[in-house]
C-alpha cells in the first residue's frame, strides 16, 4: 500500500496529514504523483500510523 493510498482509506486530506505529520505539502504532492519517493522505512512507518488512524476512527477510539 502507497502513502497516498493509506492517506485517502483513513480520510485525511494532503494538508490535513502535513500538519498531522509535519511533512511538507509539496512533498506529499511529489510522493503522490511520483515525482520523489520516500526512503521505504519512512514509507512502511507513514502507512503503518495512517493504518492506525483508520482503525481508531473506524471504532471510535482515541
Amino acid at each position: 500500500m502507497t502513502i497516498k493510498e493509506a492517506r485517502m482509506e483513513a480520510g485525511l486530506s494532503r494538508a490535513e496529514m502535513s500538519r498531522q505529520f509535519k511533512i511538507p505539502i509539496r512533498t506529499l504532492e511529489n510522493w503522490d504523483n511520483g515525482v520523489n519517493h520516500p526512503p521505504e522505512w519512512a514509507e512502511i512507518l507513514i502507512v503503518e500510523k495512517l493504518n492506525w488512524i483508520k482503525e481508531h476512527k473506524e471504532t471510535g477510539k482515541q
